[in-house]
């Protein structure tokens, strides 16, 4: 008989019950601790884990490794790719937002976005996906799956961007 981890892969909904009562201390755990490193909602982390290892319980080959290991950190990663995402969302409050675009933010943000563009005109076509990809907002690991690579490539792309930025920018030695 096949284990629990296995059938629950394949639909079983008794086998995901008890996956997920198997489970269920050590995400508390993993998701009260980054909580208290973070200063997140121990909730909202918890429900990010719970939907990375559900989303990773169809795609797990349980051939390969530990199948409990190979949740535990897909839950682990969507846990810490949505405290990456909140941290981004907080660093400009909306009231300076709002506050700069009274006082000539309009223009600040006319000139930051032709600049944008200037700059993107010389890149290759990889690094404007990547760029714009990580300009919106997604992780290095998310842009690598949305473009079909790792998270590897788009950290070598990004170091190529960098190198681009400085020559366009006059930063260049």
């Amino acid at each position: 008989m096949p284990d629990p981890y296995q059938r629950a892969r394949d639909g079983d909904p008794d086998a995901t019950r008890a996956v997920v009562a198997a489970l269920r201390p050590r995400l508390t755990r993993m998701a009260s601790y980054y909580a208290r490193r973070t200063g997140e909602d121990a909730d909202d982390l918890l429900q990010e884990a719970w939907f990375g290892l559900l989303e990773a319980l169809p795609l797990m080959d349980p051939r390969i490794g530990s199948p409990r290991q190979y949740l535990l950190s897909r839950a682990r990663w969507r846990l810490l790719d949505a405290v990456r995402r909140e941290r981004l969302r907080r660093c400009l409050p909306l009231e300076a937002r709002a506050s700069g675009s009274a006082d000539g933010g309009e223009l600040e943000d006319a000139v930051g976005q032709a600049a944008v563009g200037e700059f993107m005109g010389v890149l290759e076509a990889k690094q404007r996906a990547v760029l714009t990809h990580l300009l919106g907002g997604l992780t290095w690991r998310e842009a690598g799956e949305r473009m079909g690579c790792t998270s590897a490539n788009v950290a070598y792309h990004m170091r190529r961007i960098r190198l681009q930025y400085a020559r366009w920018s006059g930063e260049a030695r």
